[in-house]
C-alpha cells in the first residue's frame, strides 16, 4: 500500500468480495472495500517471524505456512488510523496483484481482513535487492545491465498490456527470488498502481519516488503509462553509469531539473557504453511524453534485441554504483518512513479545477521540501 492517512474516518465495513477477475463488488463508507481470499484465518494458516520491513501503519515479516512449511513475506497493515479511500487504495493493490501472472512479477499467495490487521501474504525475496547483487559483483558489463532492462521492459509490458500503470519504479522494487547466482528478478510493490480503462492520460494523484518521478506528474498533468517508461530510463541509466541523470538534495531543486529534463552522459563514465544504449535513454527520458517511446517500441530497439551489446567491463559504473547504493541504504537506514512521496489532490491538477504542482507548492510554502520526502503515509490515493 503506497499511502495512507493518520486518523480514522468512521466504521470500516467489511461486506465485500473480490470475484475471479479480481473486481471489487462492495463498498466501505461508500468506497470499495476488500475482504479475505482465505476462508480460514491467518493465525491458522501462518506462523509470524522476524521483522523484515516496516512504515507507519504496517511492517513486513517473514512467516511459515503451517500446513507446507513455506517461507512467505507478510505485509501487515493496522487498520486503526484507515479511511475509507486508504481501504479502496488496498483493495485496489489486492485486485491488482491477484490479475498478475507473470514469471518477473511478485505473486500475491493470500489475503486477510482480520479484526486489527489486513495481511497481505507474497513471495518471500530472499535474494534482496537486484543492486545488493550487481555491487558484490567483480565483473559487470553492458549485456548484463540490457538484459536486467529487457526483464523489466516484459514485466511492464504485461502491466501496460492490461492497462494497469506501476506508478512507483525504483531500485528497491527490484528483488531476487534467491541468493543463487540464477535467481529470478521479480517487480514488487503494487502500493500506488492503478487501472485505466483506455491507453490514455487520464490519472491525475502525484505519486512516486522524487529521483524517478516523471515530469508530467510534476506539471500536475493528467498522465498515464508513459510515467512508467520514464523511471525505466532513470533505472537504465544508473544501471550504466553508477549515478542518476538527474540529482540534488533540495526536492524542489530536483523537480525542476527533471521537469526541464536535461542530462548528459558524461566522459569518462559514459565512453564504453554504446550509442545504442545511449539512444534508448534518450527514447525514454523525453519530457513531452507524447513523444516518449512505448513499452513495446522500446522492446524492439536494437539495444535491446541485439546480439552484439558490448561485453566490456564498466569498471567506472560498478564504483558509481556502490556509492550510489551505499548513500541509498544509509538513507534508508536513517530514515523511519520511505522516500515515497503520496500527495492529495490539493497538489496535482484535474480537468475541472487546475491546483498548484508539486514545486510550485514548495515554492508557496504550502508544504515544506522536508514534507515532499517524508509523506508516504500522510495523505490518501486520490486516483
Amino acid at each position: 500500500m503506497g499511502c495512507v492517512s493518520s486518523k480514522p474516518d468512521g466504521d470500516v465495513v467489511n461486506e465485500a468480495h473480490v470475484d475471479a477477475n479480481g473486481e471489487n463488488n462492495a463498498t466501505t463508507n461508500g468506497k470499495a472495500a476488500p475482504t479475505n481470499l482465505n476462508p480460514n484465518s491467518f493465525e491458522e494458516q501462518y506462523s509470524l517471524g522476524k521483522v523484515i520491513g516496516s512504515g507507519t501503519f504496517s511492517v513486513v515479516r517473514i512467516a511459515v505456512h503451517k500446513p507446507t512449511g513455506q517461507r512467505y513475506a507478510i505485509k501487515c497493515i493496522k487498520r486503526d488510523g484507515l479511511v475509507a479511500e486508504d481501504i479502496e487504495a488496498l483493495t485496489t493493490e489486492v485486485a491488482i496483484l491477484k490479475q498478475m501472472n507473470h514469471p518477473n512479477i511478485m505473486i500475491l499467495h493470500d489475503f486477510f481482513v482480520e479484526d486489527k490487521f489486513y495481511y497481505l501474504v507474497t513471495e518471500y525475496m530472499e535474494g534482496g535487492e537486484l543492486f545488493d547483487r550487481i555491487v558484490e559483483k567483480s565483473y559487470y558489463n553492458e549485456r548484463e545491465a540490457r538484459d536486467l532492462v529487457k526483464l523489466l521492459l516484459e514485466a511492464i509490458k504485461y502491466c501496460h498490456d492490461a492497462n494497469i500503470v506501476h506508478r512507483d519504479l525504483k531500485p528497491e522494487n527490484l528483488l531476487l527470488t534467491s541468493k543463487e547466482d540464477d535467481a529470478s528478478i521479480k517487480l514488487a510493490d503494487f502500493g500506488f498502481a492503478k487501472r485505466i480503462e483506455f491507453d490514455s492520460e487520464g490519472l491525475v494523484t502525484a505519486c512516486g519516488t522524487p529521483g524517478y518521478v516523471a515530469p508530467e506528474i510534476l506539471e500536475g498533468k493528467p498522465y498515464g503509462k508513459t510515467v512508467d517508461i520514464w523511471s525505466i530510463g532513470v533505472i537504465t541509466y544508473i544501471l550504466l553509469c553508477g549515478y542518476p541523470p538527474f540529482h540534488d538534495d533540495n526536492h524542489n531543486a530536483l523537480f525542476k531539473k527533471i521537469k526541464k529534463g536535461k542530462f548528459q552522459f558524461d566522459s569518462p563514465y559514459w565512453d564504453h557504453v554504446s550509442d545504442d544504449a545511449k539512444d534508448l535513454i534518450s527514447q525514454m527520458l523525453i519530457v513531452d511524453p507524447e513523444k516518449r517511446a512505448t513499452v513495446d517500441q522500446l522492446l524492439a530497439h536494437r539495444w535491446v534485441t541485439g546480439t552484439e551489446v558490448a561485453t566490456v567491463q564498466l569498471t567506472s559504473a560498478l564504483e558509481e554504483l556502490r556509492r550510489f547504493n551505499a548513500r541509498r541504504k544509509f538513507k534508508a537506514a536513517v530514515s523511519t518512513v520511505s522516500t515515497t512521496v503520496g500527495f492529495s489532490k490539493k497538489y496535482s491538477k484535474s480537468y475541472s479545477q487546475p491546483q498548484s504542482s508539486l514545486d510550485e507548492a514548495v515554492d508557496n510554502g504550502e508544504v515544506a521540501p522536508e514534507t515532499v520526502e517524508l509523506e508516504l503515509d500522510g495523505n490518501s490515493k486520490a486516483d
